[in-house]
């Protein structure tokens, strides 16, 4: 089995995250939606600056370097 990426492992983060917040918003409580929200204005933020605090903190854990961060 193949390591991802630290950009996979981005994508795969952001995505989990946006669902997750989703699901919760409509099972438990519609405040969940700030999760998705925050996300996707952090994925925003990060194509627009290049800086992305998930994408270090992957780095820190050993993850190899893709094409974007």
């Amino acid at each position: 089995m193949h390591k991802p990426n630290i950009d996979q492992a981005v994508l795969l983060l952001a995505g989990t995250l946006n669902l997750t917040g989703v699901a919760l918003s409509i099972t438990v409580s519609p405040w969940w939606l700030l999760l998705p929200g925050f996300v996707s204005l952090n994925l925003i933020q990060s194509s627009i600056t290049g800086l992305c605090p998930a994408a270090e903190l992957l780095k820190k854990m050993g993850l190899q370097s893709g094409r974007a961060f």
